[in-house]
């Protein structure tokens, strides 16, 4: 159905100029779909979903849907505010949601980053006078729409729509501190069609479909998880284990709906996402992988698919905890994110290795998961015991908790390597002649993505002809995405030597294998997680077999330790080995004494929005960004070489390949230019980037344009 209302537009003509009725119409199937999920009323969805644009049928919005519009300095039109002005054509009871649904699926209602919302509108200008212009005319043409969609209506005067619009002010302003599940479901659905456009009804069917994880039914005996049964009453889980026990099989079979899957970085929920996508691809479920640049790593699927990736309705959802770390702060869509996580079943993998500033927003992120009825499980390969025991508390205790670990018998057959302490890089120059002429796989760690690069060079420069990688996280996407396939490909499956030099980005759930590890110290949890890219392959004959690791002493400079602190890793490299094999059953008491005391980051004060159980924030509200999402070592920004600029700007489906992801820090103080298009990526000159070595941060400046 599109009625004969196609001359009014939903979406600007450069983007396609869907028209109104086909994008109400594909909101309102999706709404109703996720009302019917989640237990609410589906004919309030309906109703909600088909208001919540209505406005946009105002002559003003309509102009600035067509090419060469210029508005005025002043212009401000809201079509959400607009949409209120209709109202009345429901019964009392319903308009509590159906302007849930309406007036903040853009804009925060108060305290808008751009000053936008319908309460800053309210107290700055003549909101409604402003918004109503001509609406004796444009009510009409509103009204046959709303018609055309089964809403009873009746002709609204302008005296009427403005009690309308005094009555949505009136309840704003009364709105308590809490989230609102309506403003998530239309938020979830608007994205969902604006996404899929003319897909939507081909794609709806996908959403949330329970998947069948009887595939981790399997068992073997080299995987003693999978000997010990899932099936414990309690609602959450800790499972304690080594790399190589089976724990992802594990706390797959622990779950009963839909799940989400949390790991920390990019590298490593692209493997899970591989893994768990070859592991169900016989059954229906639809697994999405969330992050930046999720549509690339599926770009060979179909297109639709590529596009769901980011949006509700998940059968398996693979992520990392800053995507999911919206609902700790506030930000805009975390009703869309809690509405889709609602009662899911979500695994918390490889909790330890986080820094103190994500693990205390995962404690933050459990806390909340806990409210909206979620089942957590919880793996690591060993966390400090004041950890375990805050999650443990978290989770509720004996009562709620399905405690799993190994016995020290069975943890010794995980002992598989002997670690080595060593001065500095240049001592290890023996050790990797040694491991190329006896053809192994060298894979050497750094903690700076510069330091990577300088020690890749010197490797490149004594051995040319030997094969080698540099892989970090300043690559263009698509070069990222081609050196982890042939690295997981090529590189982790040759039987002749090889040198990959790395950044964190290898540490977690990488399933790759080499021989021998030189690598920086880090922090000891984080050391334990690179440790199990060395004789990871567990078989019968590796069994008792020992591979070695080279750590090299701490720096003396705090400047050298980042993103590290330098006690950190001082007393981690105290309490390794030295010459001798690192046992599985001691891991617990060293990394202990590493971490006697908890090290959580106090978000009371950095803009959490959930403190004690209760929410922090108004209903209808959020935040454009977290005060403490800026002090994270995350990629907050995007960069492009020069020489991209103009692809950038005339392909828009091509810019998430061109782009670099940085911390913001890096480039912030460059005084580079920017663009204005899509992601607003920060340019730099194409000396300052190397298809080997990634991006040059020190020749990232504008002289070098």
């Amino acid at each position: 159905m599109t009625g004969n209302f196609d001359n009014i537009l939903a979406k600007h003509e450069d983007s396609g100029g869907m028209s109104l009725t086909k994008h109400l119409e594909s909101v309102s199937k999706v709404a109703v779909v996720i009302a019917r999920h989640l237990g609410m009323d589906e004919n309030l969805a309906y109703k909600g979903a088909i208001m919540h644009d209505i406005g946009k049928t105002s002559p003003l919005f309509q102009r600035s849907m067509h090419r060469g519009y210029n508005p005025p300095p002043d212009f401000v039109f809201r079509h959400e505010i607009a949409s209120l002005f209709f109202l009345s054509l429901f019964a009392e009871n319903e308009r509590p949601a159906i302007i849930d649904m309406i007036v903040a699926h853009h804009k925060s209602v108060y305290n808008d980053v751009g000053r936008k919302g319908l309460l800053d509108l309210d107290g700055d200008m003549d909101c409604f006078g402003r918004h109503s212009e001509k609406f004796a005319e444009w009510s009409e043409t509103a009204l046959q729409i709303l018609e055309f969609f089964g809403i009873k209506t009746h002709k609204i005067s302008i005296e009427e729509a403005e009690n309308n619009y005094e009555f949505a002010v009136e309840y704003c302003h009364k709105k308590q501190y809490k989230y609102s599940k309506w403003k998530g479901l239309l938020m979830a659905a608007d994205h969902y069609a604006s996404a899929l456009e003319e897909k939507t009804e081909l794609s709806i069917d996908k959403l949330f479909i329970k998947p069948d994880l009887s595939f981790y039914n399997r068992q073997h005996k080299l995987y003693p998880l999978s000997l010990i049964s899932a099936n414990d009453s309690r609602r959450h889980t800790l499972v304690t284990a080594p790399t190589g026990a089976g724990k992802t099989d594990f706390l797959l079979r622990r779950c009963k709906g839909r799940v989400f899957y949390t790991l920390p970085f990019q590298a490593s929920i692209n493997a899970m996402y591989d893994r768990i996508k070859n592991d169900l691809k016989d059954t229906d479920a639809q697994i999405y992988l969330l992050h930046a640049a999720s549509r690339l790593k599926v770009e060979n699927g179909k297109i639709a698919e590529s596009i769901l990736q980011r949006h509700i309705g998940a059968s398996v959802k693979i992520l990392t905890p800053h995507q999911m770390a919206s609902v700790v702060f506030g930000i805009k869509g975390f009703e869309a994110m809690l509405t889709d996580l609602k009662g899911c079943d979500v695994i918390l993998d490889e909790i330890h290795t986080y820094t103190s500033e994500i693990q205390a927003i995962v404690l933050k992120i459990i806390e909340i998961l806990k409210t909206i009825n979620c089942r957590i499980h919880v793996g690591t390969a060993t966390m400090p015991t004041v950890l375990y025991k805050k999650i443990f508390e978290l989770l509720g205790g004996k009562n709620e908790v399905y405690e799993v670990s190994l016995p020290d018998e069975i943890l010794d057959s995980f002992n598989r390597h002997i670690i080595h302490k060593v001065s500095d890089f240049a001592s290890c120059n023996d050790i990797i002649a040694n491991a190329i002429g006896a053809n192994k796989k060298v894979l050497i760690v750094c903690n700076q993505v510069k330091r990577a690069q300088t020690f890749y060079e010197i490797i490149d420069g004594i051995y040319p002809n030997i094969r080698k990688m540099l892989i970090h996280s300043r690559f263009k996407r698509c070069d990222r995405a081609k050196l982890e396939k042939s690295l997981k490909d090529d590189f982790n499956t040759t039987s002749d030597a090889c040198i990959v030099m790395s950044t964190q980005v290898v540490e977690v759930s990488l399933d790759i294998s080499f021989d021998v590890m030189i690598t920086e110290c880090a922090p000891i949890d984080a050391m334990i997680q690179r440790f199990g890219r060395i004789n990871r392959k567990r078989t019968e004959e590796t069994i008792g077999k020992f591979k070695d690791i080279y750590v090299i002493k701490p720096p003396e400079k705090e400047s050298d330790a980042r993103p590290y602190e330098i006690d950190v890793l001082q007393k981690s490299f105290d309490v390794l080995p030295n010459d001798k094999v690192l046992e599985e059953k001691t891991l617990q008491s060293i990394i202990d004494k590493v971490y006697p005391d908890a090290r959580f980051f106090n978000l009371k004060y950095s803009g959490a929005v959930f403190e004690n159980g209760k929410w922090l924030i108004r209903e209808l509200c959020h935040k454009d960004k977290s005060a403490l999402l800026d002090v994270l070592d995350i990629n907050s920004v995007v960069c492009i070489t020069q020489s991209d600029i103009e692809k950038y700007k005339q392909n828009a489906a091509q810019r998430m390949e061109l782009e670099i992801p940085v911390n913001y820090k890096t480039v912030s103080y460059n005084k580079l230019d920017q663009l204005t298009e899509g992601s607003r990526p920060f340019i730099v000159p194409d000396i300052a980037y190397s298809n080997q070595k990634g991006l040059l941060a020190e020749l990232a400046k504008p002289v070098n344009y």
